[in-house]
């Protein structure tokens, strides 16, 4: 853990929550409760908030927090015997005093290290001995790493599997004029667009000038709940209207999720703002379609990094009349909405 307290205070949050609020020198901050392990806000030089929190988000323990960086640990989703994403989200964590070394090459100042283990109440849903390690670190320019150790201790000899997610909600434009549909036709006119970087797989994307160089289209309709199995390791997200674009960085997790649950499913939520959908969009990094299997001894490790940058693109320049660039989508067919992969898996078991 980090002994700086300019840029790490430890205090109370809601409902008198333990929280860490990792500070940078360009006034950028983010807060991270010890409930959860979650980071609840995110927020760049300007104080502008990029996570999404739900004004409805419960802090009060075992519920789960609304919003921010959820983890998902043992399980994602509905694969498997446990609640929904596994209990991660929901316990209490600690403050790690022996975390792994940093890298020699990194010298953040601010960051949090924090850790899971198993507890008698979790055996018995989950019969497992293990070590969850989390590093939040905030770098000078504002970007946000999160890095997740797993280590398996059982003592039984017996390896375990498991499934991780960061779900990251981030605070986007309002999204209500996505698209319009014409028989069967849909012309997109967003504001959001999320754009999986592949060199080579595709035609260049014109909406992007930078690192990402070729990319293909995540294309977003009303109530969205898609797994995209094996994607490389940067996604873009492009707020047009704000002119941010948010890049996603990670290592170790193969999958990537997109969700918003639109306004019925939003309406139905009793932790979430009936119009907050508006300005919510869900893009995990996640290892989904493949468990991770570990032996006794061994170790997983995830990483996310998170950069908000101003984009290169202009919202002026969309022309909702025009579709998408010609195999902005066509080569990304190894992609299934939530429910399918559920009964896919199911279906291998």
């Amino acid at each position: 853990m980090s002994s700086d307290k300019e840029h790490v205070e430890h205090c109370k949050g809601v409902n008198g929550l333990d929280k860490v609020i990792l500070r940078e020198n360009r006034r950028c901050s983010a807060e991270v409760y010890l409930f959860g392990g979650q980071v609840t806000s995110w927020k760049n030089p300007q104080g502008e908030e990029l996570l999404f929190l739900s004004s409805k988000a419960a802090f009060k323990p075992p519920r789960t927090i609304r919003g921010g960086i959820p983890i998902c640990f043992p399980q994602f989703g509905n694969i498997g015997s446990l609640e929904r994403h596994g209990f991660a989200r929901n316990r209490i964590w600690s403050v790690d005093t022996d975390p792994p070394p940093c890298p020699s090459n990194v010298s953040h100042k601010a960051f949090i290290d924090l850790i899971l283990r198993h507890s008698e109440e979790d055996m018995k849903i989950w019969p497992h001995r293990y070590e969850c390690r989390l590093r939040v670190a905030l770098g000078p320019t504002g970007d946000l790493m999160l890095t997740s150790r797993i280590r398996n201790t059982n003592t039984d000899g017996k390896p375990f599997s498991f499934r991780f997610g960061y779900q990251t909600y981030f605070f986007v434009t309002d999204i209500r004029e996505w698209f319009t549909e014409q028989e069967d036709a849909i012309t997109f006119e967003s504001e959001v667009s999320v754009y999986i970087s592949e060199a080579g797989l595709c035609l260049p994307c014109p909406f992007i000038s930078n690192s990402f160089g070729f990319a293909f289209t995540v294309l977003l309709m009303k109530k969205v709940d898609k797994v995209y199995l094996s994607t490389p390791t940067k996604i873009a997200i492009l707020d047009h209207e704000r002119k941010r674009t948010f890049e996603l960085r990670k290592d170790g997790l193969p999958d990537a999720v997109v969700w918003n649950p639109w306004d019925k499913k939003a309406k139905a939520m009793p932790d979430f703002g009936d119009d907050e959908y508006t300005n919510m969009l869900c893009v995990e990094a996640a290892c989904v379609e493949e468990p991770v299997t570990l032996k006794p001894g061994e170790e997983w490790k995830g990483r996310l990094e998170i950069s908000a940058v101003p984009s290169s693109y202009c919202s002026e320049q969309l022309d909702p009349r025009r579709p998408p660039p010609i195999g902005s989508t066509a080569k990304f067919a190894k992609h299934l909405c939530a429910h399918c992969l559920v009964s896919r898996l199911k279906a291998l078991v």
